[in-house]
């Protein structure tokens, strides 16, 4: 047996959660009829791009385009990459300027216009291409110019939003002129979207267990830019054998190296044990480029355990591991269905139960200062203010349950906050916002909580179209025991057959043991011995995201991380499940602005102060 250092805890191989680094776009920027800022031609611009601290809401700056001469209408060739997360609110700014000098100084040249969009805009529009009017805000004149200062100096000033969002003149600032349009096309690197497919099998490793032979397993490690190394991938461990021929198994390739080819790629062979303290048998280093050569003998790897390398002058090896096939294919992800036109499909339901509190006072859940939202507001915007952009015509159903509806106090778990029975949908959160402000004035608060109602409404909506072009999320949000277990587990069940997903955020501080039941990450749920197809449940307490500094930004920035980040591959999981392959991107229009939604939400700054 080997010495303890040679083991290591079960618990470092658990999770490969966050494993998988991010989805990279490239954004593409074109203009059309700029402002003409020159004498005797037109206008030689410049775009330069801003992102948004979450933190400290500084703009910094995160690329310029090549500047092209002599056009009110350019095509830029330099793009901007950078990684996508849906669950994430990620704002940028698009800065145009008609570049007068080779100075880098953005304050030398004259200022154009510029546009604000979060990458889930530019994602969600129609094919992935957003087009957007430029504005000129209100800037600041620089004393020497005599020209608009730029909103970011170096990269590291502090964007004045109030000043735009105000519609206030400042001097030498038209708020609010338009002055062209500016064209946002996104697209998914082409290595985001490719998956390996890989065998293994090792020969003569050494021999662990005392009454028997090895179990041998292998991990697999990305190595970082910093020399350290993120666990990607663990095989199943193989009983009994010093000769295990392992599943094939696949894996991202941005997974198993980010991108980069010719990135190390480490894996170590463990003996399992029962308890926990795995054997460390030794380990080996390849890279894709390696792997991607297929079955040769590049690809027979000596694992070598370091420790017995220095202590024994004759030691060799601790075994060899064969790889014994490779493929890599493309597979359809998230973006590709979104970009083929797929609408999420975003409904909100509400929970209207006595045990809420009274919303006239204080202590409620519901209630309303008039000085911050309270839970349900925020955990709504939170989560909508992401989602709504995945949506065209922002038309939102808004529901209610477990409250006594006027005239006749009736008990209902499954009404509309806007009062219309035909048509519950909302325009935009600002309208679920104020529905739901105008249903706890006529509302009596009752019970009990029911949630079944809620989700076979939905699951109603997303039967009638199972072809592809629409996916259907639903919000719950919540603040006590549910009360029909069975119904709603049952309703899932039948659920996760759709194309369709369900986020339950509990507020309060009441026990949510059974919300945690409903969320099948650890064992699927079932319903009268039918297990779910899918598991299609997210849960998260609100209490565990409140931020007792006050900042609610981050705190809810870090809430819609957390629920919305499964939905891209519950999406995904259902089209393969279904065999529906994304459809073509519809094609880009020549020049003509994009179609206005069926509805135009209230105009709002890129944060909401809440």
């Amino acid at each position: 047996m080997e010495p303890p250092e040679d083991m290591t805890s079960l618990s470092e191989f658990d999770s490969l959660a966050g494993s998988i680094p991010a989805t990279k776009v490239e954004i593409t920027v074109s203009c059309r009829n700029l402002l003409d800022k020159d004498m005797f031609s037109k206008s030689d611009p410049l775009c330069v791009m801003y992102t948004q601290g979450m933190e400290n809401k500084q703009w910094r700056e995160f690329g310029r385009t090549e500047v092209i001469d002599n056009t009110l209408n350019p095509d830029f060739v330099r793009k901007f990459i950078v990684d996508y997360f849906f669950e994430e609110k990620q704002n940028l700014r698009f800065d145009l300027y008609d570049v007068d000098s080779k100075s880098p100084d953005l304050s030398k040249h004259d200022f154009l216009g510029q546009a604000f969009c979060t990458l889930g805009e530019i994602v969600g529009s129609p094919g992935s291409r957003l087009e957007k009017p430029l504005t000129i805000g209100a800037f600041s004149l620089n004393s020497r110019t005599g020209k608009p200062m730029p909103a970011v100096s170096n990269g590291s000033g502090l964007w004045m939003e109030s000043l735009r969002t105000t519609g206030l003149e400042a001097s030498g600032g038209v708020s609010g002129k338009k002055c062209g349009t500016i064209i946002l096309s996104a697209e998914e690197l082409s290595n985001c979207r490719d998956v390996a497919t890989m065998q293994f099998c090792a020969n003569k490793l050494d021999k662990k267990d005392f009454f028997g032979k090895s179990d041998p397993f292998l991990v697999f490690y990305r190595s970082n830019e910093d020399g350290t190394f993120t666990i990607c991938h663990k095989t199943e461990v193989m009983k009994n054998t010093l000769n295990p021929v392992w599943q094939t198994f696949s894996i991202p390739v941005r997974a198993l190296c980010n991108g980069d080819y010719d990135r190390t790629i480490k894996v170590e062979v463990y003996d399992w044990d029962r308890d926990g303290s795995h054997d460390f048998i030794g380990e080996f280093t390849t890279s894709y480029r390696e792997l991607a050569r297929g079955q040769s003998q590049f690809n027979i790897y000596e694992v070598v355990n370091p420790k017995k390398k220095m202590k024994k002058k004759k030691y060799v090896n601790s075994g060899t591991v064969t790889l014994l096939s490779f493929a890599v294919e493309s597979e359809c992800t998230f973006l590709d269905y979104i970009k083929g036109g797929t609408q999420i499909n975003f409904t909100v339901a509400i929970d209207f139960t006595a045990s809420n509190g009274n919303p006239s006072q204080s202590t409620s859940l519901h209630y309303m200062s008039p000085y911050q939202l309270n839970a349900y507001a925020l955990a709504l915007t939170a989560v909508g203010e992401i989602i709504q952009h995945y949506d065209s015509d922002k038309m939102f159903p808004a529901l209610g349950f477990g409250a006594k509806l006027p005239p006749d106090g009736r008990v209902s778990h499954e009404f509309p906050l806007n009062g219309n029975q035909e048509n519950p949908s909302c325009c935009g959160i600002e309208g679920i916002l104020e529905a739901y402000h105008q249903s706890l004035r006529t509302v009596q608060l009752y019970g009990p909580t029911n949630f079944a109602p809620v989700v076979t409404h939905v699951a109603r909506s997303a039967a009638e179209v199972q072809d592809g072009s629409q996916y259907s999320v639903l919000l719950i949000i919540t603040d006590g025991v549910i009360s029909d277990m069975a119904q709603t587990k049952e309703a899932i069940v039948n659920a996760a057959k759709l194309p369709m997903s369900i986020i339950i955020i509990g507020v309060g501080q009441a026990e949510f043991d059974a919300m945690v039941e409903l969320d099948g990450d650890d064992v699927r749920i079932s319903s009268r011995g039918k297990l779910a197809e899918r598991d299609i449940v997210q849960f998260v307490p609100f209490r565990d995201y409140v931020d007792r500094t006050g900042n609610h930004v981050l705190s809810m920035a870090r809430l819609a991380r957390d629920v919305l980040a499964e939905i891209p591959d519950q999406l995904v999981s259902y089209m393969k499940a279904k065999g529906i392959r994304p459809r073509p991107p519809p094609e880009a229009p020549e020049s003509s602005p994009s179609q206005s939604p069926a509805c135009t939400p209230p105009a709002s700054p890129l944060h909401t102060h809440i």
